[in-house]
């Protein structure tokens, strides 16, 4: 992830949302579900919201640590502007605390420990413009824990006609929800697994208010959203989890959600367990296919999974190659064949 501009370094703190001060001098921070309460001059869990002078303050506000171009198929999202380049931007920082993260460099950083530069919330559209870019994804590390500087960004990217994008683990609270999700037109979401044993050993935090977020997302919003789910061996690869997960899926969020079955590889603190056969990928699709899920794909692999097909006549409809689309067939969102509609965002 490199930088595409010589930036200054960031100015100031900015005052952070989401917060109220606790009687004993602790601040207790409610965006996320781990309701981090803060001492005096003491950060949360995701290290850049931090306690000084008795108020919170973002040290991620403007301040990236990442910014690149990317085909928004890496998101993944393949029912979103397909073939079109996304502006990419993350900083320090998580609130998870995954121990096979992939970005780990930036996520598990704190702000003074990466090099972050200033970039005012007014300038990234035009970044995203002179680099050819049809939207604005907050990726790398996790966008929650930077909600101002998204909301921010989303009312500047509007004015330029450009789409906004969280790429997500989804640990996110009610009273911040709609503040951030009202703003954003796409998401991945990621559900890292389907047991609450995996997402308190694996990622120190609990499955449920991810649920909870997916459903926000389908019932109170307009968002384009995805879900992506990467399968670690012996961990999160046991064929009934996944059959539960797509069971949850169908019920809770429809058929025609996009499912990502990713491959995992050895990073972080899991370079103990091997790389994902790519068998387990296809056996996971065959799974949530049975189950009734209607675009279900494959990432991380070479796959012909990783194209769209018609769910009602199995015409291809977009062919890729690994994040590239090498044919469209689409005709204004339909299957060119037998004209059913394909739901998603295909043109701004």
């Amino acid at each position: 992830m490199s930088d595409l501009h010589i930036l200054q370094k960031s100015p100031s703190l900015h005052e952070a949302l989401w917060w109220a001060p606790d009687p004993d001098g602790r601040i207790h921070c409610y965006l996320c579900p781990r309701h981090c309460h803060i001492g005096p001059g003491q950060s949360g869990f995701c290290f850049i919201r931090v306690n000084q002078g008795g108020k919170l303050f973002s040290l991620g506000y403007a301040s990236p640590a990442a910014l690149q171009v990317d085909p928004i198929e890496k998101k993944p999202l393949s029912h979103f502007l397909p073939g079109t380049k996304v502006f990419s931007i993350g900083t320090a920082g998580c609130n998870m605390g995954c121990f096979f993260c992939q970005n780990w460099d930036i996520s598990k950083s704190h702000q003074d420990q990466v090099n972050s530069k200033h970039l005012p919330p007014e300038q990234v559209p035009l970044l995203a413009l002179q680099h050819g870019c049809d939207s604005i994804a907050f990726t790398y590390n996790e966008p929650t824990i930077w909600g101002e500087y998204i909301i921010d960004i989303c009312k500047a990217a509007k004015l330029h006609g450009l789409k906004t994008v969280m790429v997500t683990n989804g640990y996110i609270t009610r009273e911040a929800f709609h503040d951030i999700y009202d703003q954003i037109d796409a998401a991945n979401v990621d559900l890292k697994a389907f047991t609450e044993n995996f997402y308190g050993k694996i990622t120190l935090t609990h499955l449920q208010p991810v649920l909870d977020m997916l459903t926000w997302l389908k019932n109170e919003t307009r968002v384009w959203f995805e879900i992506t789910n990467l399968i670690i061996p012996t961990l999160n690869d046991d064929p009934a989890e996944t059959r539960k997960l797509a069971e949850w899926i169908l019920a809770h969020l429809g058929p025609d959600v996009p499912l990502h079955f990713t491959a995992f590889h050895p990073d972080f603190k899991l370079r103990d367990k091997p790389p994902t056969p790519p068998r387990t990928l296809h056996r996971a699709r065959e799974i949530t296919r049975e189950v009734g899920l209607h675009f279900v794909y494959e990432g991380n692999i070479f796959s012909e999974a990783a194209n769209t097909y018609c769910p009602s006549c199995n015409a291809l409809l977009i062919r890729r190659s690994w994040h590239d689309v090498l044919t469209n067939h689409l005709r204004a969102g339909n299957c060119p064949h037998c004209h059913t509609p394909i739901p998603g965002i295909w043109s701004l």
